[in-house]
């Protein structure tokens, strides 16, 4: 609601604005052609987020320093903090990485900014532009209509480019003509007065601009213009800063926790930065005019010397935060806690930022339905059959397992589906299929979505197979009759076998050995289910059985041999294949080879 208000209340302001002073429009014209050009610059460059761009930005989250350079590296080359943004949200709601690894790559794609007023200052105010920009837009439109996908996101870059170069030369052009009518250096405000009255106001056009690269680029296109004084360029700067957090605190509101938490570190970084730089205004700009002396930086050059002074301030800042870097994660991971009901689990790796990626969304939905086969269903399975998890866990013998555990646990297997399960598979399914029906997933990925929703089908049949299972069990161990129980035992044997071994295969670093005894159980399931049957066949010939008694058996003897293969079947599913997301370019490179 607040940000309907703000954007009508502005196009009504700028509508006045245009309407009684016409020469404002060029100006107008230029921001606007530069937003769309970092519009197609951030569309282009999305395109080769699946494969290389996100195996950087995953495997430089191990160390600071790394995470900090990939994200000023990468943020410099595409130009867009906000994608960078958008890759680092989805890998850490997807348990691709730490919070700590994506604050790392946050403070180094605001480095990465800098590159924006270097563009500007050093390339796109000293040349005429325009006859550059020309050919990228002819070049970029040309390639935006091939039907491949790479060749679109390159027409996407290049287009993105040419209108951001030609939004700079309208801007130029504009304050040019500007000055004509108005000089703007008339409101300069000298002083520490100045310093808080222009950095403010870099704040409300970088909320107005959405973008804090397209308010430098106005910045530095006035200065060029002679419309404002360097000190007050300075303080703008500044501001654009700090405004960029209200886009990041906005773009939050709707979002995840994980963005919740990114636009809170965003906010206090930049925050932080930017006071530190608002005190220090007048000690930088001395270090700026001694760097720029030694860079050969002409004195009356304050384009350069505000890019200069922009990346000094930014780099001050990350260098400031980076003792606190542990510290602010713990203290964003308290402010911004998971709301959950208490009575129902709900997803722990699922939310609308995985989905902006096949990969993230691949990741998200394998831990999920690890998750969710670890914490409950191998444990509705074991107190299905009054067997204490802890104790499959052990390294005590099935036998004794199964002699001590003899005392009814009260499962309310149906009630556990409602509490742990249904919301969460529910929310699997929904997520595989929105990711099958939105993303364009290779044949691969594709079938890693099905297998997962194969997985998450055959563990709800499960449940189905155990809470049968559990009536007639909890029987047995109050029965007087002891051929009875030892038939439950038995079945209750094979299914504790079972969880053991896939509770090793699952963890043990090398699991090759317990696969190798999978295999072979769930070959045992099959072929026990008549040998079993024949066991049953001589209770009721020795009427040592009831016949409702071996009904319940003969039931039951398929239901815990179904179960055990679906249980081998979803252990084989989740953790028998290397489910890495970032593997296709190595194999396109065997290939190659």
């Amino acid at each position: 609601m607040i940000r309907k208000i703000f954007f009508g209340v502005f196009l009504s302001l700028l509508a006045v604005i245009l309407y009684f002073n016409p020469n404002f429009k060029t100006i107008s014209a230029g921001v606007a052609i530069l937003l769309f050009g970092m519009i197609m610059l951030e569309e282009g460059f999305r395109v080769f987020t699946k494969g290389p761009l996100q195996n950087i930005l995953k495997k430089a989250t191990d160390k600071l320093y790394k995470s900090i350079t990939a994200g000023a590296l990468v943020t410099a080359l595409i130009q867009s903090s906000s994608l960078v943004s958008v890759i680092t949200i989805s890998f850490i709601s997807a348990g691709l990485i730490s919070l700590s690894g994506g604050l790392g790559l946050i403070f180094g794609a605001n480095i990465g900014t800098t590159t924006t007023a270097w563009l500007v200052a050093g390339f796109g105010l000293k040349i005429k532009i325009s006859t550059l920009a020309m050919p990228m837009l002819i070049f970029g439109l040309i390639f935006s209509f091939q039907k491949k996908v790479a060749l679109k996101g390159i027409g996407n870059v290049l287009a993105g480019l040419g209108f951001f170069f030609l939004g700079i030369h309208y801007m130029k052009e504009g304050f040019d003509v500007f000055k004509e009518y108005i000089d703007l250096t008339q409101f300069a405000v000298s002083g520490f007065l100045g310093v808080l009255i222009y950095a403010g106001l870099g704040v409300i056009i970088t909320t107005i601009l959405q973008s804090s690269s397209a308010t430098l680029a106005l910045i530095l296109t006035a200065l060029a213009a002679g419309q404002i004084e360097y000190e007050n360029a300075l303080a703008l700067a500044i501001g654009a800063n700090i405004g960029t957090t209200i886009t990041a605190v906005l773009g939050s509101i709707g979002s995840n926790i994980a963005g919740k938490r990114l636009a809170g570190a965003h906010f206090i970084f930049n925050v932080s930065t930017g006071l530190i730089a608002l005190v220090l205004i007048f000690p930088l700009a001395r270090l700026v005019n001694y760097l720029a002396n030694l860079l050969n930086i002409a004195s009356n050059d304050f384009t350069l010397k505000l890019a200069l002074f922009h990346t000094i301030f930014n780099i001050l800042g990350v260098l400031i935060m980076i003792p606190f870097i542990n510290s602010l994660g713990k203290l964003l991971l308290k402010i911004f806690k998971e709301k959950r009901d208490k009575d129902i689990d709900e997803p722990k790796y699922l939310n609308e930022a995985v989905l902006e990626f096949p990969g993230t969304a691949i990741t998200a939905l394998i831990n999920e339905s690890k998750f969710l086969f670890k914490n409950a269903i191998f444990e509705i399975v074991a107190h299905g059959l009054n067997i204490h998890k802890t104790d499959i866990q052990s390294d005590l013998k099935i036998k004794k397992i199964i002699a001590k555990s003899t005392s009814d646990m009260e499962t309310d297997v149906e009630n556990l589906y409602y509490k742990k399960v249904k919301t969460i598979y529910g929310e699997i399914l929904r997520y595989a299929t929105t990711a099958q029906s939105n993303l364009k997933l290779t044949k691969k990925q594709n079938s890693a979505v099905t297998d997962i929703k194969i997985a998450n089908r055959k563990m709800v049949e499960i449940i189905k197979d155990v809470r049968e299972l559990n009536k007639n069990i909890t029987l047995s161990l109050s029965s007087v009759n002891p051929h009875l129980l030892k038939e439950y035992d038995s079945f209750r044997k094979k299914a504790t076998k079972v969880l053991r071994i896939i509770y090793l295969f699952r963890t043990e670093e090398n699991p090759e050995k317990y696969a190798e005894k999978l295999q072979e159980l769930k070959v045992d399931a099959k072929e026990s289910i008549r040998q079993s049957n024949k066991s049953i066949d001589k209770l009721i010939r020795k009427d040592l059985i009831s016949a409702e008694m071996a009904a319940s058996l003969f039931n039951d003897n398929t239901n815990v041999n179904d179960m055990i293969k679906k249980l081998i079947e979803v252990a084989e599913l989740l953790y028998g294949k290397k489910d890495s997301l970032f593997e296709n370019g190595k194999e396109k490179k065997k290939k190659k080879k």
